[in-house]
């Protein structure tokens, strides 16, 4: 067998998961590709206070690297950083790391069967199997306003927070409702003098079941291993329950609405408020959210919700649609991420110099099993088009794409100088299935970063997180073209 050389891009929880299933497979010939100089992706980057995980660290980590010591059920990004750490350099992963190393473009080399690959300083590397790993949520979104930049206070995106600017008795305006919002708004809420919440769409908000874990949990988790599994199956179970309820058992959601219903009443008293807190949109069109903290934060004396919709920013504050000027001092974005451009800014060319973009079009991003493009040989995504989850764990996908793709790297070292591209017909037949399912799914009742400007749902994957293990489950060659470099140079030994 020979040892085939791979670049993955990205050092976040997909190039890291990969880069472990292949370590674990005795396949180490493999350098990730870095732009920061450190690892973690999200957890690097999203250090806004209170940023945490919204699904619980039994579920939210690796398989094969259970952690006993969780300090919480759902961890910060602090702890969540340090296990990532800690797991990468259990396994050494660091020196398989190019840091600082950010790339723009890849070509596939018919001639040679292998990928050319440069980067921001103008290097070239070359790889017989590339595994872009850069996630969906690594780029923010700022919104189109009018006059964003004339705004002469302090401004940052919530993935870009600005721990130089002190908050304490500042006019704070927070525009966006989303995931990153409800964590930060309660962190910052008591210390400024008075915070306006710019709200387009209110929330679907849950209660969040956390707890502390005492240190007697944490002994039975470390000593008696059968529970912290058990804690794990019961959240996974949890989950896809609420997976299905999105996407085959609608009546499911019936109680859970009324869950999510009760809580915005217990925790709203006043009613104009809570009138302006109901959402407008069906549930699970968005993501779920949970919390305990956000509606009490809201109800406090120095916020105030604003429905009215934004006209522009001004050099003092916002100016509404009825003309009102609200005069702040700083302007938090919590406006998400540009989730449907999947690799940008990458430019990434296949077979006879097609870009990948162009591809892919207007109608948007798709790949067989989202990890596969026709005509892109050796490429495999991870956390491609249509394996987001709106219910569950990412990790619990990822493992399930490494594996997948592990198996076809074997495959390929196995036949030095050939290479794989899913059939144009495979790839097709994938695509109806999902979108035969996606029809009728909430996701398309509502405007949300699932779906991309031509209406398509680009991010989602539709059904339980078992269901795509099962299909990810052993890689048949058959569903791909198989060719041979033209002027094969073989394999790295």
């Amino acid at each position: 067998m020979t040892r085939p050389s791979i670049i993955i891009i990205g050092a976040g929880f997909a190039g890291l998961g990969m880069a472990l299933e292949l370590r674990r497979a005795g396949l180490d010939n493999f350098t990730i590709l870095e732009k920061a100089a450190d690892l973690g992706g999200v957890w690097r980057e999203n250090t806004y206070p209170g940023a945490a995980c919204d699904v619980p660290s039994p579920l939210y980590s690796w398989s094969y690297e259970p952690k006993s010591d969780w300090p919480r059920r759902f961890s910060e990004q602090a702890d969540i950083h340090a296990y990532m750490r800690e797991v990468a350099e259990k396994h050494e992963l660091p020196h398989h790391i190019r840091f600082g190393t950010e790339v723009t473009d890849a070509e596939f080399d018919e001639q040679t069967g292998r990928w050319n690959i440069t980067t921001a300083d103008g290097a070239t590397l070359t790889a017989d199997i590339l595994i872009p790993a850069v996630g969906q949520l690594s780029r923010p979104a700022m919104p189109n306003l009018p006059g964003i930049d004339t705004f002469e206070g302090a401004a940052f995106h919530s993935a870009e927070w600005d721990h130089g600017v002190d908050l304490t008795g500042k006019r704070v305006a927070c525009i966006g409702t989303g995931a990153s919002a409800i964590q930060y708004i309660p962190r910052i809420q008591p210390k400024v003098a008075h915070l306006t919440l710019f709200q387009r769409s209110a929330a679907w908000v849950l209660p969040k079941f956390d707890t502390e874990y005492s240190a007697a949990h944490k002994a039975l988790f470390k000593y008696f291993p059968p529970a912290r599994l058990a804690e794990r199956l019961a959240i996974w179970s949890f989950f896809e329950v609420l997976a299905l309820a999105l996407t085959d058992i609608p009546s499911m959601k019936t109680p859970v609405i009324a869950i999510a219903d009760r809580h915005r009443a217990t925790q709203v008293p006043d009613d104009e408020l809570r009138a302006k807190l109901i959402p407008d949109y069906a549930a699970g069109c968005k993501r779920g959210l949970f919390s305990n903290e956000y509606f009490p934060a809201l109800a406090q004396p120095n916020v105030t919700v604003e429905t009215t919709a934004i006209e522009a920013i001004t050099p003092t504050g916002i100016r509404t649609a009825d003309g009102v000027e609200h005069p702040v001092d700083v302007i938090i974005y919590g406006t998400g991420f540009k989730g449907t451009e999947f690799l940008a800014p990458m430019n990434i060319y296949g077979t006879g110099g097609r870009k990948l973009a162009d591809v892919w079009g207007d109608e948007g991003a798709r790949a067989y099993l989202g990890l596969s493009v026709p005509g892109f040989p050796n490429l495999f995504m991870m956390y491609g088009p249509n394996t987001n989850v709106g219910s569950g764990s990412i990790i619990y996908m990822l493992e399930s794409q490494a594996r997948y793709i592990r198996q076809m790297v074997q495959y390929l070292a196995e036949r030095p100088g050939r290479f794989l591209a899913a059939r144009e017909g495979t790839e097709q037949n994938w695509d109806d299935w999902l979108q035969r399912r996606l029809k009728d799914t909430p996701w398309n009742f509502c405007s949300s970063w699932y779906r991309n400007a031509a209406g398509r749902i680009t991010n989602n994957w539709p059904g339980a997180t078992v269901l795509y293990r099962w299909k990810t489950k052993t890689f048949d060659p058959t569903d791909y073209e198989e060719a041979q470099a033209a002027r094969s140079l073989g394999m790295m030994r």
